[in-house]
C-alpha cells in the first residue's frame, strides 16, 4: 500500500452536472397519459402480447412493488399479464423454502397486493419517435444554461453539461462558492425540465471533473430528496473510497473485480493506495487510468468525448415466434446480413471478421451458436451474405430459433483491398456499381424501396423492421429507416 499525496489544485476545475432523466421511457408515457410520473405504476413493454415480452423501462412505483425488472422478460413479471393474477409458477421458482427445503407458500396478503397493484398498472409499447422528440425538446431546454458545444449528451436520457461559463452569468454573487452555484443552476435546470415537459430528472454534480459527477449521480443523488449531489475532490475519502461494492465503480465490472482480488484489492480504497505500478503491469495503461480514477481524478473532456478506436457494428433481433422452417431463419440472416452490411459501406468501412449469433426457442435443449470467420476485407452485401450463410449451415442441426444476431469487426477503410490474379475485375466492378446504385436510391427513396422478392415471404422481417427506431417500435408517428438506430455492438 502507498499514501497517495496529490496536489488538487493541479488537477481539472470544471463545473460539470451529469443530468439523468428519472426512468425516461415510463415517465414520457405517464406524461402523455397524464400520469404523475414518480406515483403511476408503468411499463413500457415491447411486444406485449406474448410470454416473451420485453420489459424496457417502468417507472419508480413499478420497480418498487414489482422488483426493478428492466430489460427482462414478461413472464419474469410476479402477475400475469392476460388476467393480472398472480404468477404461481414465478414465485414458487424463487420463493424462500423452510429447513426442509420445502417451499412457503405466499401470504393472502401478497397475492392481494400484487394483483391490486397489477390491475392499476399500464401496460404500454414503447414509442421511439416520442422519446426522441422529448430528448430533443429536453436537449433545447439545457441550452439556455450553456452553449451546444458544452453539451454531450451521454445517450438518450442522460448525458454531460460543462457550466463553467455559466455559473458566474446565472449567480454572479461572488459570495455564493462555486459548489452552490452549481447546485442552482443545477436545480434551475431540474425544474426548467418538469415544468415543460412533466419529466423529473437527476442530476451528479462536480466542480472538478465528469467522472466525480457521474459517481454523484449513481451513487448518491439518487436517494436525496432533492435528487441532486455533487462530489469534489475533498470528498474523495468520504464518498470515494466508502463505496461497497467495488463493481459499481466507473470502469470495473465482474471480470476485472476478479483480477483486482488476486492483487489483494478489495475496495476502492485499496485501489487508491495501491502502487500504480503494480495495477499497470497487470492492466497496462487502463490500470493507471483506475488508480487514478480512485483517487477521483479524471482528465476527460465534455467537449472532447471518449471515442473507441477499435468498432464492431452489429445487429440483433428476438424474433416474433419461434422460427422452425431453415428457408425462412435463412431469409432472416440474410437480411440482417445486408442492412449490416450498409452500415459498413456508410462508415466507409469494410470488414475482417463476421460474427453470427443465433439463439433458440425455449422450448429446445439446444445451446446457441456463436459462429465467428476471418474474411479478406470486404462490405459486399453478397459476399458478406455468402460467408455468414456458409456459417449458419456449418452449425445449425435443427430447432426452432427466436433470436437472431450479425456482426462485422476488424475493420478497416474502404479502399483497403488483397489483390488476387483469379478475379474477373469487369465482373467485380460491375457488382460493385450496382451495389453503389442500391445505396443512393434506398438513401433517396429509404431502405424498404429496393429489395429482394423475398421480403414479401412468410419469414422475412426486413419490413417490419424498417419501421423500428433503436430496434423497437417508433409510434405512432411512422418509422424511420431504422438503420441508422440499430444496436452498435
Amino acid at each position: 500500500m502507498i499514501e497517495p499525496d496529490f496536489d488538487y489544485s493541479l488537477e481539472q476545475q470544471s463545473d460539470i452536472a451529469f443530468i439523468d432523466m428519472k426512468s425516461f421511457y415510463a415517465s414520457v408515457e405517464c406524461v402523455d397519459l397524464g400520469l404523475n410520473p414518480l406515483r403511476a405504476s408503468l411499463c413500457v413493454m415491447s411486444h406485449a402480447g406474448n410470454s416473451t415480452g420485453l420489459i424496457l423501462a417502468s417507472s419508480p412505483t413499478f420497480k418498487q412493488i414489482f422488483g426493478n425488472l428492466n430489460v427482462s422478460r414478461s413472464r419474469e413479471l410476479p402477475f400475469h399479464l392476460h388476467n393480472r393474477k398472480f404468477n404461481y409458477s414465478k414465485y414458487y421458482k424463487s420463493c424462500e423454502r423452510d429447513w426442509n427445503g420445502k417451499a412457503l407458500p405466499p401470504t393472502e396478503d401478497y397475492i392481494q397486493h400484487i394483483e391490486a397493484w397489477a390491475k392499476q398498472t399500464h401496460i404500454v409499447p414503447p414509442r421511439m419517435n416520442r422519446y426522441i422528440a422529448v430528448n430533443m425538446e429536453i436537449q433545447h431546454l439545457i441550452e439556455r444554461f450553456a452553449p451546444r458545444d458544452e453539451i454531450f449528451w451521454y445517450s438518450i436520457d442522460e448525458g454531460f453539461v460543462d457550466l463553467t461559463g455559466s455559473l458566474n452569468y446565472f449567480y454572479p454573487d461572488p459570495k455564493i462558492s462555486r459548489r452552490e452555484k452549481l447546485n442552482l443552476v443545477s436545480r434551475d435546470i431540474q425544474e426548467l425540465i418538469v415544468k415543460q415537459t412533466g419529466i423529473y430528472s437527476t442530476v451528479g454534480m462536480s466542480n472538478c471533473n465528469p467522472m466525480l459527477a457521474k459517481v454523484a449521480l449513481d451513487h448518491y443523488a439518487k436517494h436525496n430528496k432533492t435528487m441532486r449531489a455533487s462530489i469534489n475532490y475533498e470528498d474523495v475519502p468520504e464518498k470515494l473510497w466508502t463505496i461497497e461494492d467495488i463493481t459499481e465503480f466507473w470502469g470495473i465490472n465482474r471480470r476485472t473485480k476478479k483480477r483486482l482480488e488476486k492483487l489483494g484489492i478489495h475496495t476502492i480504497y485499496d485501489l487508491a493506495h495501491t502502487d500504480p505500478k503494480i495495477l499497470k503491469d497487470e492492466f497496462g495503461v487502463i490500470g493507471v487510468q483506475l488508480f487514478f480514477h480512485a483517487n477521483g481524478i479524471d482528465e476527460s473532456n465534455v467537449k472532447k468525448p471518449y471515442h473507441t478506436k477499435s468498432r464492431v457494428i452489429g445487429n440483433s433481433q428476438t424474433l416474433p415466434r419461434d422460427y422452425h422452417d431453415k428457408d425462412e431463419i435463412e431469409i432472416v440472416i440474410k437480411e440482417m446480413a445486408e442492412q449490416v452490411g450498409v452500415r459498413l459501406r456508410r462508415d466507409k468501412k469494410k470488414t475482417t471478421c463476421i460474427f453470427l449469433y443465433v439463439g433458440f426457442a425455449m422450448t429446445e435443449d439446444r445451446k446457441s451458436i456463436h459462429s465467428q470467420v476471418k474474411i479478406e476485407p470486404t462490405n459486399r452485401t453478397d459476399l458478406l451474405t455468402e460467408h455468414i450463410i456458409s456459417s449458419f449451415r456449418s452449425k445449425y442441426k435443427g430447432g426452432a430459433v427466436r433470436r437472431v444476431g450479425v456482426s462485422y469487426s476488424g475493420l478497416t477503410d474502404e479502399s483497403y483491398s488483397l489483390v488476387s490474379l483469379f478475379d474477373d475485375y469487369e465482373i467485380e466492378e460491375k457488382k460493385d456499381k450496382l451495389q453503389e446504385s442500391i445505396d443512393l436510391i434506398r438513401d433517396k427513396y429509404g431502405y424498404i424501396s429496393v429489395q429482394k422478392a423475398t421480403a414479401l415471404s412468410k419469414g422475412s422481417r426486413v419490413i417490419e423492421r424498417t419501421k423500428l427506431v433503436g430496434g423497437h417500435s417508433g409510434g405512432g408517428a411512422g418509422g424511420l429507416d431504422g438503420l441508422s438506430k440499430d444496436e452498435k455492438w
